[in-house]
């Protein structure tokens, strides 16, 4: 059985150029990024000496254009690079999908990689949390190709081909064996004794889809009883444009087993709980693609490159951690343990198809390669 390689095609409204992307998402290992890479076709006619140029632009959304006032804009858009892909004396290494493009489209065909800046941060959308917003929140990338004198220029979007791009991070190869753990402590005032909640993981990774299984153990050394508990999936926000961060709890499972759980008791419980997208789809809600792809994700974690501050970091940063909560009453309040861990997609291992058919996928149909944007 042979299988099909899908490629990506957008041909500009003038009918001269049309780009070619074997792949949209473009992924950072914290080592280095990988460029985005691709072939254009542009008709002979059409040149007359002038050069071929490719942009990418990021646009930061950080507020809802709707509520955009008296000149207050909640947006930054900014050109990462530009760069000069036909001609161009810089000798590139085709991949091997640039290649077999090549060689099917003809002498027109001129293979590119655009370098993105290492710091640049990662594509993040923001459940908006209503259906009325007009453009998407969130870190957006935008590669553009277009003809022209210099790479200054602003083309008309008819003598152009833009497209939406991303930039993702998977879960490191080499993963570390590291079980995370905490061990939380509550005193009572005018009782004496403390009461103990530790909470442990199994591993520090974990996949979308994949259930998270915290361990707690509760050891009531103190005259308070407990009367519940609660164990939650907490998704941390840090939007760097504004420095501001939130938090938003992505799934939850609430129970009184074992409860009361009486002075000198002792209660251990293993929860299975599993974070999704369409968990309490509410403002603020960091995903990976667009609110309505059938495949969304949540955002994975921001991994940081070794020896950076993360303080440092650009964009929108994603954290997660699990939540405990034990309720001891109206006078005894809440135990609250938090212990951070990461939620990622699997590395992607480098996929051979030396024999495989090129099809071609209308790009403005395609949202992130195997969702349909049915609206367009």
């Amino acid at each position: 059985m042979v299988n099909a390689v899908k490629v990506f095609k957008k041909t500009a409204p003038n009918g001269k150029i049309t780009v070619y992307l074997g792949r949209r998402d473009f992924v950072d290992d914290t080592l280095s990024t990988e460029p985005v890479d691709g072939v254009v076709v542009v008709d002979d006619d059409y040149l007359r000496g002038r050069k071929v140029f490719a942009t990418v632009t990021i646009t930061y959304r950080f507020g809802r254009e709707e509520d955009e006032v008296m000149g207050l804009h909640f947006s930054k858009e900014m050109q990462l690079t530009a760069q000069e892909i036909y001609p161009t004396t810089k000798k590139l290494n085709a991949t091997e999908v640039q290649d077999r493009l090549l060689k099917k489209l003809g002498g027109n065909a001129y293979a590119f990689a655009v370098v993105i800046p290492e710091n640049a941060p990662c594509s993040v959308q923001l459940h908006p949390g209503t259906e009325g917003t007009a453009k998407p929140l969130g870190v957006i990338y935008e590669l553009k190709v277009f003809v022209g004198d210099n790479a200054e220029e602003k083309p008309h979007k008819r003598n152009s081909v833009t497209l939406a791009v991303r930039k993702v991070q998977y879960a490191p190869v080499d993963q570390s064996k590291r079980q995370p753990s905490t061990l939380v402590s509550k005193n009572f005032t005018f009782s004496s004794g403390t009461l103990n909640m530790e909470v442990n993981l199994d591993k520090e990774v974990y996949y979308h889809g994949e259930h998270i299984t915290p361990s707690v153990v509760i050891t009531n050394s103190s005259k308070k009883t407990v009367k519940g508990m609660k164990c939650s999936i907490v998704q941390h926000i840090e939007v760097t444009m504004t420095n501001s961060q939130f938090t938003r709890e992505v799934a939850s499972l609430q129970t009184n087993e074992g409860c009361p759980i009486q002075p000198g008791g002792r209660f251990q419980k293993t929860f299975h709980i599993t974070p999704h997208a369409s968990n309490k789809p509410r403002f603020g809600i960091a995903l990976d693609g667009k609110v309505k792809d059938s495949d969304v994700n949540l955002a994975p974690s921001t991994l940081m490159r070794e020896g950076t501050n993360p303080n440092d970091a650009l964009g929108i940063v994603v954290s997660y951690s699990v939540r405990v909560r034990l309720n001891c009453g109206a006078l005894g309040g809440e135990l609250v343990a938090d212990l951070p861990f990461k939620l990622m997609h699997p590395g992607q291992g480098s996929t051979k198809n030396e024999n495989g058919d090129i099809v071609f996928e209308d790009f403005a149909r395609l949202r992130r390669g195997v969702s349909v944007d049915n609206q367009l």
